[in-house]
């Protein structure tokens, strides 16, 4: 039986907002590993961004920013919840925040081909 709570529309901006936090939490010490490699040897630096060039990466990185942007603007309409009135255009916000991620993932995977 589903939860009534779960059932709400906004139950999945919720998840996708709780996801891309911990992603982006198991993200940032490898992104700390491969900043220290630029002081400690900046060589094995060289050979780990030659990674890049790869497809299946940029596509990552894509996928990266768009946890990125969804987590920024999940936050920004949690904070609109909190401090404004409840009324029905706050649903339109959890639309227009998957669409500005979207968009801010989409213009990052054009720039990078």
């Amino acid at each position: 039986m589903i939860q009534p709570h779960r059932s709400h529309s906004l139950y999945v901006f919720f998840l996708l907002h709780r996801v891309s936090g911990l992603a982006l939490a198991l993200f940032l010490p490898v992104h700390f590993y491969v900043l220290s490699l630029a002081i400690t040897d900046p060589t094995s630096l060289d050979s780990f961004l030659k990674l890049t060039d790869i497809a299946a990466v940029k596509i990552a990185e894509a996928l990266l920013v768009f946890l990125l942007a969804m987590h920024l603007f999940g936050g920004l309409r949690l904070m609109a919840m909190e401090w404004l009135p409840w009324t029905d255009w706050q649903k339109s916000l959890a639309a227009a925040s998957l669409a500005l991620g979207l968009c801010t993932a989409c213009l990052f995977l054009l720039s990078v081909f």
